[in-house]
């Protein structure tokens, strides 16, 4: 199974919140783990806020930087391409989605399509899960 992290989910592993040991449940499971190239700027922004929302210490944000950093090249990253744009951009006429959220349905649609594998998405979004799953992905 190839399962595919929006930004929501991939914090989780970095950082514990609600649904933390669910996410790392999944990625043990799996057999390839994605996400696309605009999670780790996503990534690195909510780490930041949660850093300077005092949520963080100074050495628990640099050391989730750096399991961050360490671990990004273990990923299958989906970039951002012309073709997974406009199929984006179609995405958010027949669902309510945000920009980037739009980008992670894309990129994990395009991923299936073009592997002809079963791909799985991890989401914390109830939008984002409802237009995966009207798209036919299977949701965790």
């Amino acid at each position: 199974m190839i399962l595919y992290l929006d930004t929501s989910a991939l914090v989780k592993l970095y950082i514990e919140e609600q649904g933390s040991p669910e996410v790392r449940a999944m990625v043990k499971k799996a057999r390839i783990v994605s996400t696309s190239r605009v999670a780790y700027v996503e990534a690195r922004a909510g780490i930041a806020r949660k850093y300077r929302g005092g949520e963080l210490s100074q050495e628990e944000h640099v050391q989730v930087i750096k399991d961050l950093k360490q671990d990004w090249d273990n990923y299958f990253i989906v970039e951002v391409s012309e073709s997974m744009a406009k199929l984006g951009g179609e995405l958010t006429s027949r669902h309510p989605l945000r920009g980037f959220d739009a980008i992670h349905l894309a990129s994990a649609l395009l991923l299936r399509n073009r592997t002809r594998l079963e791909v799985s998405f991890s989401c914390f979004d109830e939008r984002l899960r409802a237009a995966a799953e009207a798209e036919g992905l299977t949701v965790l």
